[in-house]
């Protein structure tokens, strides 16, 4: 018996550590481990909630996995998307160990890793649908499944205990733009020879039935495009390269140019046609520039902005701020993307702005110009019977999403304990006999704010909340270093709060109050900075609020002057 067999070796432990990807939609990541021997399966990132102000992105706590960096033999990607490989560039500027994926993936990473300064590291590779990467304790099988994205791939990961399946991100659409289906005889052989554990995607447990064919945009986009008169602006996420083929063809049939608007687009294109993921017949693509010498009614924009991102193209178009590009009324603009959670003021402001500069907006479901990538409840029950794992593990959803699949799962006869719901940082625990939850290890978000890493906490967060809603006062004072004599101020600078020239007797008034405690026989020549720092804020803070009942930041600063 070897150690990769997928047969349980009795007295070893193999261990599943989520980073990311559980209770949340984003960060996907998990390490598996084995005696001396660690490996990882992707390396998401996450976008920030509203209440994260000014924060850029969020990627998994990456401590455990740099403790244990001496051990991570390899990392294994399963698709191209943000959320398992945005944080690809943090993991590897901190360790070298090679990558494994599917070419668009790697393509995508390879991209991304450049503007970091970085290169994939020697010895990654792209792999195809049954590619098996051999490790010392781990084994690791590549099966084709279909997602929102081209080349999507699920694991077979045989260990020392057991076959461990993970699906991916996944949905069965059995008339694919690319042709490729789901790999069901990998998944029948595994599921006949015995599963330890599916981990699998929970993201639409709770929708009923089937999820809809990518070929379903295809037809509705050829009704969208033989009904227009003008030009059509046409946005989805930039990775879902189908999608924009089936753009592309529809385009061509219906004597349409193409122009691409936007750096992510742009690039996705690139990268998928460098490896042949998408076809673009040289005479149906244009440049942006070259439009005006085109009626508007054989043009094509395939822009991003799809989330209503603040500097994405469309965004700028929306608010009249590009000054290249602008939109005439009677154009038609598809939003072929649902607002991801926390972007949906964004999407929809970017829509009545469209609409109001004459833009026809077709998005939304009852338009069906989006369907989802994810399995809906009878795909899993389906993939669930296929496999027949002796345990399962909801990933890839909000606690609501893997409740339900707990719950699904158990309407097939799983017993409770057979049902794992973990966190991010729980430890699970496999031998030969038995799956369970034992400790747990620091996680959490990293949030990325710029070139700052991690030095973006609660408190600043906290602070930029408190600095939106009422605003800063900051009053400014100079004392004689020796004897405490104010010498200067006090001066009261306000930003967010007040407008100065309407409340000049207000902040008159607040400089009195600050000026009588300066001059009160308690504090009057004390060189105590800290005290005088908080006397000054207690007095500003309550007059401020008995006023108007607000809690700006109060900033005192005491300046010291010596005597030279």
């Amino acid at each position: 018996m070897t150690a990769t067999s997928g047969q349980k070796k009795e007295g070893t432990i193999v261990r599943l550590i989520p980073l990311g990807g559980m209770g949340e939609i984003g960060k996907n990541m998990c390490i598996w481990e084995c005696d001396d021997e660690a490996i990882v399966v992707d390396a998401g990132l996450a976008f920030p909630e509203e209440e994260m102000l000014g924060v850029d992105i969020v990627i998994p706590d990456l401590e455990y996995l740099l403790s244990i960096r001496d051990k991570v033999s390899a990392i294994f990607i399963t698709h191209g998307h943000e959320d398992h490989i945005g944080s690809l560039p943090y993991v590897l500027r901190e360790m070298t160990v090679p990558v494994y994926g599917p070419g668009l993936a790697l393509g995508l990473t390879r991209r991304k890793l450049e503007e970091y300064g970085l290169k994939l590291p020697v010895g990654s590779e792209r792999v195809r649908p049954r590619d098996t990467i051999s490790t010392k304790r781990f084994e690791v099988q590549f099966f084709r499944v279909n997602h929102s994205i081209a080349d999507a791939m699920g694991l077979v990961i045989k260990t020392p205990v057991g076959t461990m399946v993970h699906s991916g991100d996944f949905k069965f659409d059995h008339t694919p733009i690319d042709g490729e289906v789901t790999d069901f005889f990998t998944l029948a052989s595994v599921g006949d020879a015995g599963v330890r554990c599916l981990i699998c995607d929970s993201t639409n447990a709770e929708r009923s039935g089937y999820t809809g064919s990518e070929r379903l945009v295809g037809e509705e986009l050829e009704e969208i495009f033989g009904n227009a008169e003008g030009r059509i602006l046409f946005t989805t996420f930039a990775s879902n390269i189908p999608r924009l083929q089936q753009v592309i063809t529809t385009s061509q049939a219906h004597r349409r140019k193409v122009a691409v608007v936007g750096r992510s687009m742009r690039n996705s294109l690139e990268v998928s046609r460098e490896l042949n993921y998408i076809r673009m017949p040289a005479d149906t693509m244009i440049r942006p520039e070259q439009m005006k010498d085109y009626p508007l009614e054989q043009l094509t924009l395939m822009i991003t902005g799809s989330q209503g991102e603040p500097m994405s193209a469309l965004t700028r178009m929306s608010r009249g701020d590009d000054r290249r590009l602008k939109i005439i009324p009677g154009d038609t603009v598809v939003i072929a993307a649902n607002p991801v959670p926390g972007n949906e003021k964004l999407v929809y402001r970017t829509i009545d702005n469209l609409s109001r500069l004459g833009a026809k907006v077709i998005y939304g479901a009852e338009y069906g110009v989006h369907v989802s990538g994810h399995a809906s409840r009878e795909e899993l029950k389906f993939l669930l019977n296929l496999v027949r794992p002796e345990t399962t593990i909801p990933v890839h959803g909000e606690y609501r999403h893997m409740k339900a699949y707990f719950e699904l799962a158990q309407s097939l006869g799983m017993p409770d304990k057979s049902i794992l719901l973990i966190d991010n940082g729980d430890v699970v625990e496999f031998s030969a006999e038995s799956a369970r939850i034992n400790g747990r290890i620091a996680s959490g978000n990293v949030l990325v704010d710029g070139l700052g890493i991690g030095d973006v906490g609660n408190v600043v967060l906290r602070d930029r909340d408190q600095l939106s809603q009422d605003g800063i006062v900051i009053v400014v004072i100079s004392i004689d270093g020796d004897t405490g004599e104010v010498l200067a101020g006090p001066e009261i600078v306000t930003r967010g709060f007040v407008y100065v020239r309407e409340s000049e007797s207000l902040l008159q008034e607040a400089t009195d109050r600050v000026a009588s405690v300066l001059a009160s026989d308690s504090d009057r020549g004390t060189t105590d900075r800290g005290k005088l720092k908080r006397k000054v804020r207690s007095v500003l803070s309550s007059f401020i609020y008995d006023k108007l009942q607000r809690r700006p930041m109060i900033l005192p600063v005491i300046m010291e002057v010596e005597d030279s």
